[in-house]
């Protein structure tokens, strides 16, 4: 199905019963205003007077509504997104997608593990058991959020083993709730002047590009170990490849040296894969990549196709508590489980993880082919539709180029790409898992575009 998909398959003409008319885009983006348009401006400034101050943009972008791998703002301005709602929109809004969530608001919106229940909790806890790395029963709690995920993951760790500390990698995303804050490193400002929860002890992620990171382990059992026993720890809780840190990818050999060294010591292996998890990364998790088997699977974003949905997956022994020890009032919502039953049916049985691989590759193709013709790319890594161009200001010192990469995202958002920054000084290419090679060499022609115009300004 989606080997061959249509650039504007997913299209609809006509939405739902009101038969609103909607104007297919061209593969080329349109940016008609001076950005940000006057309607956006309006909302942003509404924003600024009455929103939490918190929020932290690369541009000023207010979406108005998604067709295929576009996004129109206020404006009506339209961009090719490569961003993917930082990966929730697995899907975008096809016909199909539409339909279920119809369908569903028209026989119940709310209903919870908590409370009543309904059909497709229980099948998508059975689909994600099955889903799973590794042979035998998984049991999943679902939240909210992937942050919520991390919060019952460190919780049912601590609980199982009867011990309290952890143990985490630098540059490492896992969440900004006084829990899941515990774990994150990736940058000072989400931790500055708030407190955490768990005794956590990060050690260094590997850094294929730079060659840094590659002895942690050793370290650990070499040094930490003889601050605190083995004994001490629960779990560790790791990314089987970087998200907020920079995409970076660690080799197979160190996945599996962690995987034993939990093993050795009774400690749990937490992956999370909030980012990386359903298929991002050309397979359902990441984990399958190293052929590792963790204890814990935290996923959310595209789990849940842009509806709020995170997963705690847990292998059967480590699922020890007891009813009422944990809940969660909306999470496993019934219009969210479709979503993800709907996404995980697509990956397995239509074609959509070879779709993805393709794409990818393609992705990563070009991009390499950029690299020859560009100063300031220095590395191109990654999995699937997650794939990472770091800057560099020189190929050789490889020093990191965070002024020329934030100007660059900007800039390729002026000229109708949307995309993020991730880690001192890369970029990510993270689509819709729809997207086509045609949509992705539109956006590999702005990358490549907007890079030369950088350049020559810094």
């Amino acid at each position: 199905m989606y080997e061959h998909l249509d650039p504007k398959a997913d299209i609809s003409e006509v939405i739902d019963q009101g038969h609103i008319a909607i104007d297919k885009p061209s593969l080329a983006p349109k940016v008609s205003f001076s950005l940000p348009g006057p309607k956006v401006q309006e909302c942003l400034a509404r924003e600024e007077r009455y929103g939490p101050r918190c929020n932290d943009r690369p541009y000023p972008f207010i979406a108005d509504r998604r067709i295929g791998r576009y996004i129109y703002d206020l404006d009506d301005n339209y961009f090719l997104d490569f961003s993917a709602g930082l990966g929730a929109d697995s899907m975008g809004n096809d016909p199909r997608i539409q339909q279920i969530i119809v369908e569903q608001a028209g026989k119940i919106i709310h209903s919870t593990g908590l409370d009543h229940g309904h059909e497709y909790y229980g099948a998508l806890c059975e689909k994600l058991s099955e889903i799973s790395p590794g042979n035998g029963t998984r049991r999943t709690f679902f939240s909210n959020s992937g942050t919520e995920a991390i919060e019952c993951a460190a919780k049912i760790a601590t609980y199982h083993t009867g011990r309290q500390r952890f143990l985490a990698f630098y540059r490492g995303f896992h969440g900004r709730s006084t829990g899941s804050l515990s774990f994150t490193a990736s940058h000072p400002k989400q931790q500055e002047g708030f407190c955490t929860s768990y005794d956590v002890t990060h050690i260094a992620y590997p850094d294929t590009y730079r060659n840094t990171g590659l002895d942690s382990l050793e370290k650990l059992e070499q040094e930490l170990f003889c601050q605190h026993a083995p004994s001490a720890y629960a779990g560790i809780v790791f990314e089987p490849m970087q998200g907020e840190g920079g995409y970076r990818v660690p080799p197979t050999w160190f996945m599996r040296q962690m995987e034993s060294l939990c093993k050795n010591h009774g400690i749990l292996l937490i992956a999370d894969e909030v980012q990386t998890g359903m298929g991002r990364t050309g397979k359902i998790f990441c984990s399958d990549h190293y052929n590792i088997n963790p204890d814990i699977i935290i996923t959310a974003k595209g789990l849940g196709n842009g509806t709020a949905l995170g997963a705690t997956i847990m292998k059967e022994e480590v699922a020890s508590w007891s009813d009422g020890s944990h809940g969660s009032t909306n999470g496993g919502n019934p219009i969210a489980c479709r979503m993800a039953l709907e996404l995980i049916d697509r990956l397995q049985n239509h074609g959509l993880l070879n779709h993805i691989n393709s794409v990818g590759n393609h992705i990563q193709k070009r991009m390499r082919e950029l690299q020859a013709c560009h100063s300031s790319i220095g590395d191109v890594r990654g999995k699937g539709l997650m794939i990472g161009i770091e800057l560099v200001k020189d190929k050789h010192t490889k020093a990191v180029a965070q002024e020329l990469r934030d100007r660059f995202v900007y800039r390729a958002f002026e000229n109708g790409l949307l995309l993020f920054p991730c880690g001192p000084s890369t970029f990510r290419i993270l689509p819709p898992l729809t997207i086509t090679k045609d949509e992705a060499d539109v956006g590999l022609d702005i990358i490549d575009h907007t890079l030369t115009e950088v350049e020559k300004e810094l």
